[in-house]
């Protein structure tokens, strides 16, 4: 337990070093940080990122236009009632939506009994209602004169609400903090609104363009059959749209129209992943996308079956590039290229990521928020921490001296720790993150208070200094595991279902458990390990 290799001992000053230089930009002065950024960018230079009851932020409203979610599922319904009608062979007119319903006419008398058998199969449950359990989406209705209507139920445009507000919240989520750790509170309000607080953004601007871009891709066949003669004359063969691609760069960027076929050969929700990144050849910003296993088989199957043919990545319905296909793309990933900028491509990867927007959202009150609290509260945990701090270190010195220089030590090496991984990873600091910083400190001595208790247990027994260290070590080590492990999974409790001033304790706690585990164990050991190699020892220092 106490043969330190050392590989081991460089590994751990190693990762001590990478902390304090990632925690030491908080310590600095806004101009050195600066100087860094602009001089030495390898050099870690960001400071932690303060939540917004201690910063302020940005605060936006948006609604959901819930009818749209309406109108996409009657028409997806009229698809399926006109697949379904053909399939059986049963003859009908007059297909389509009115305001909240869908309505045919069917024409054959002998089948209006199995038209209405398959009408009333497309009516799906939708949960309990004030009525009753068993509530379907679609009250269905068809007359002995062969006219069907299929109206959408309280309890159906309930389930549309409910699904498209879910679904929005979800994906604001991806968009605007994807890696989880910008603290950023995302949560429904009424029946269509949802609230989106992020801390330290300035420009709401940013957060409404994320929130309102529906992020819809698709990739089309370009139609080139038509001359730009008939183009001009608006002579559009049918089964074409008409829609603008962005060609050249810079200042000889210009929109020129161009045919794609209406119907998708891929559709996004086969994307995999997407991220922004340069061309190797050109070192132009571009976006790399990989397909799923359904989607790379089409790509394939498609660019092998029109090889020299153009054909469109449509974003929202705009061409963003329109390529020849020179060779079959078999490996199912692609790169799009276009007149982006790096942020701009990095951007537009994190919003096909996310999905598209299953409504559109429009933003109803945007503000920039100062902070609740502020400085004084900064102050006050900076003072509640070194207070917390002086305190435990004088208990470990006058409970256990050397030892407890150790572990005091260690405690410090920890803090530093915790606040370079904070920085490190971009976690929102917020005001119960301070709390949790403070309680950190107090559970961080102790492992080393039951290590060395157990030492001066050994000792009593009669061991000798370095057989009871030893023990001390080995022994306690199960119990610190237990103790550690249950507290790191009450933190990923937190973390996994806490939102707001919850999740921003449960991140700090959750960072501070692992820094504790690894300054108690391995950074007293070495300090130990290195005061027994220094000479022989024939007694305690505690």
């Amino acid at each position: 337990m106490l043969q330190y290799q050392p590989w081991k001992i460089i590994l751990v000053l190693g990762v001590c070093l990478i902390g304090l230089l990632t925690a030491a930009p908080n310590l600095m002065p806004q101009a050195w940080r600066s100087w860094l950024g602009t001089n030495l960018p390898i050099i870690p230079h960001r400071a932690v990122t303060l939540g917004l009851d201690l910063q302020g932020g940005s605060y936006v409203l948006f609604e959901a236009e819930i009818e749209v979610a309406a109108r996409d599922k009657l028409a997806s319904l009229v698809d399926e009632i006109r697949v379904g009608l053909r399939k059986a062979r049963i003859t009908y007119t007059g297909l389509g939506a009115e305001g909240d319903a869908v309505t045919v006419k069917i024409m054959d008398a002998s089948k209006i009994e199995e038209a209405r058998t398959f009408l009333r199969s497309l009516a799906q449950p939708a949960g309990a209602t004030f009525t009753g359990v068993g509530a379907t989406d679609y009250d269905v209705s068809v007359a002995d004169d062969g006219t069907a209507r299929l109206t959408i139920t309280n309890a159906g445009r309930e389930q549309i609400r409910s699904n498209a507000m879910s679904q929005s919240v979800e994906i604001l989520r991806k968009r605007i903090d994807p890696d989880g750790t910008r603290e950023a509170t995302i949560q429904p309000q009424g029946q269509q609104r949802i609230i989106v607080q992020v801390p330290g953004e300035n420009d709401p601007q940013k957060i409404i363009k994320m929130g309102s871009t529906a992020a819809k891709l698709t990739f089309h066949m370009v139609d080139d059959t038509a001359t730009p003669e008939d183009i001009q004359a608006n002579r559009i063969p049918p089964g074409t749209r008409l829609l603008q691609e962005t060609v050249g760069r810079g200042q000889n960027k210009q929109e020129v129209p161009i045919l794609i076929k209406e119907r998708a050969i891929i559709s996004g929700d086969m994307l995999k992943k997407a991220m922004g990144s340069f061309d190797q050849q050109t070192q132009m910003p571009i976006i790399q996308f990989e397909f799923n296993p359904t989607g790379a088989r089409r790509f394939a199957e498609i660019t092998k079956a029109n090889v020299g043919k153009r054909f469109a990545a449509v974003l929202d319905e705009k061409v963003i590039t329109a390529p020849y296909i020179r060779t079959p793309i078999l490996g199912g990933s692609g790169q799009i290229e276009g007149d982006f900028t790096i942020e701009e491509a990095t951007e537009t990867a994190v919003l096909l990521n996310s999905g598209a927007l299953f409504v559109p959202l429009k933003d109803v009150e945007q503000r920039t928020v100062g902070a609740e609290l502020g400085q004084d509260s900064i102050d006050a945990g900076q003072y509640a921490a070194a207070g917390g701090l002086i305190l435990v270190a004088g208990f470990m010195l006058l409970q256990y001296r050397l030892f407890g220089a150790f572990a005091d030590l260690a405690l410090l090496t920890n803090m530093l720790l915790l606040l370079g991984t904070i920085t490190a990873f971009g976690a929102t600091l917020t005001l119960p993150g301070i709390a949790a910083f403070v309680l950190t400190m107090g559970m961080a001595v102790d492992a080393n208070v039951l290590i060395y208790e157990r030492i001066r247990e050994e000792v009593a027994n009669g061991k000798s200094v370095m057989a009871a260290i030893d023990a001390g070590f080995a022994r306690a080590m199960a119990t610190i595991i237990d103790a550690n492990a249950t507290h790191f999974l009450a933190g990923l409790i937190l973390l996994s279902v806490g939102s707001g001033p919850v999740r921003g304790f449960a991140i700090v706690f959750v960072f501070g458990v692992m820094t504790s585990f690894f300054t108690s164990i391995f950074v007293t050991r070495l300090q130990v390990v290195l005061w027994l190699r220094a000479k022989r020892r024939t007694a305690l220092a505690m």
